[in-house]
C-alpha cells in the first residue's frame, strides 16, 4: 500500500535529518513536528512542512497527524534521571509518547507506524533506556496499528554524536580513562537506516515485523575510539577503567552542568552487545552496509569544504 503523507515525529535530529530527504527523493509529502521551529531550521530548504507544535499534548499531536497516511516516531533520550524502572525522561519519551501517538492514530484513521527502537530494548533489561524503550515497543505491538519496529546499533555518519565524539577526546587528551571499554557495537551507517526505512514504508510484508540495523563490523568501544584517533591522526592512550571506576567517573560527569558524556545508565546499557542477531533483512533493500572505515574518513579528516562535500556525498550515496 502506498503512504503518500508522511508525519515525522522527532525528524530534526540527526537521522531524522536524513530520513527527512529520503522520504522527499521519494516524492513523498512531509510534515515535520518540532518544539521549536529554529530546531528545523536546516530543513526548511526542503520542499517539506516544518510544524511548531508539542506532540506530548495529545489533542496537539492528533492535529499534526491528521491527514495523513503514516507517522515515523524518531523520538529518543540517552539520559535522564534515575529511578526505578526508569525515570521521567525516559518514560515521557519511549513509552508514554509511543501510546499517545497509537491513540492518535487509531482516532484519526493512520494505520501505518514505523517506530525507531534499538537493539537490546527489553522491559527487564539491565538499563532505565533499554527497559523505557523495550516497554515502548510493546505498546506498539498492542496497538493493533499496521507497526514496523526498527531496532538500532549506535548510528554513524556526518553530525553524528559518536565517532565525532571520540575524534574530539582524541584531539583534546593525551590519555583517555576509558569505561565499558570492551563493550560490543555494530555501527551503522545513517544512510542506511534512511534507506531501510522508506524501502519498508509502503511494504504491507513488513508490517508487524521487527527490523535490526547494524552495519558490517562489529567493535569494541576502545576500537572505535582508536579508529576516530587514527582517522585524525591522533593516538591517545586509552587506559581501561574498572567498573567501579568507571562508574564513579560516570557519576562524577553526571554532577557536573550540561549534559555528561557518560552516565551510569550509558554504563548499563553496554552491558548488553549491540549487535544484530544475523544479517540485514532483504526487504531492507540494503546489499551491502555501509562500513565505518569507508564512510567515517570523509568527514572525520577534517572541516575543509572538500571534506564536507565528501560527507554529503557518501550521505546521498553519490
Amino acid at each position: 500500500m502506498r503512504h503518500q503523507h508522511v508525519a515525522l515525529i522527532g525528524g530534526s535530529g540527526f537521522i531524522g535529518s536524513h530520513l527527512v530527504n529520503a522520504l522527499v527523493d521519494l516524492g513523498k509529502t512531509v510534515r515535520i513536528a518540532t518544539r521549536r521551529r529554529a530546531n528545523a531550521a536546516h530543513l526548511t530548504l526542503l520542499p517539506v512542512d516544518v510544524i511548531e507544535t508539542d506532540v506530548h499534548d495529545p489533542v496537539k499531536l492528533a492535529a499534526f497527524i491528521d491527514q495523513t497516511d503514516a507517522v515515523i516516531n524518531l523520538v529518543g533520550v540517552l539520559q535522564g534521571r534515575r529511578d526505578d524502572p526508569y525515570g521521567p525522561e525516559f518514560a515521557k519519551a519511549h513509552v508514554e509518547l509511543p501510546h499517545k501517538i497509537a491513540a492518535a492514530c487509531e482516532a484519526k484513521g493512520v494505520r501505518r507506524l514505523l517506530h525507531m527502537s534499538a537493539i537490546g530494548a527489553d522491559p527487564s533489561g539491565p538499563s532505565m533506556y533499554l527497559r523505557s524503550k523495550g516497554d515502548g515497543e510493546k505498546i506498539i505491538r498492542e496497538s493493533g496499528l499496521d507497526w514496523t519496529i526498527f531496532r538500532s546499533s549506535v548510528v554513524f555518519g556526518p553530525e553524528d554524536n559518536l565517532l565525532n565524539q571520540f575524534a574530539f577526546l582524541e584531539r583534546v587528551f593525551p590519555v583517555i580513562p576509558l569505561a565499558c571499554a570492551d563493550a560490543q557495537f555494530q555501527p551503522v551507517f545513517v544512510g542506511d537506516v534512511a534507506k531501510a526505512m522508506v524501502n519498508v514504508l509502503d511494504l504491507d510484508a513488513a508490517n508487524g515485523h521487527v527490523y535490526e540495523l547494524a552495519g558490517p563490523g562489529v567493535y569494541t568501544l576502545a576500537e572505535l575510539v582508536r579508529f576516530a584517533g587514527a582517522t585524525i591522526g591522533k593516538h591517545s592512550r586509552i587506559i581501561k577503567l574498572p567498573e567501579s571506576l568507571g562508574r564513579l567517573q560516570a557519576m562524577t560527569m553526571e554532577m557536573a552542568p550540561g549534559q555528561p558524556v557518560i552516565s551510569r545508565d550509558n554504563l548499563d546499557s553496554m552491558k548488553t552487545p549491540s549487535i544484530a542477531s544475523g544479517p540485514l533483512a532483504p526487504e531492507l533493500g540494503i546489499d551491502e552496509p555501509a562500513s565505518i572505515e569507508t564512510i567515517a574518513p570523509l568527514y572525520l579528516s577534517g572541516n575543509s569544504p572538500r571534506s564536507r562535500f565528501n560527507a554529503f556525498r557518501a550521505t546521498a550515496h553519490r
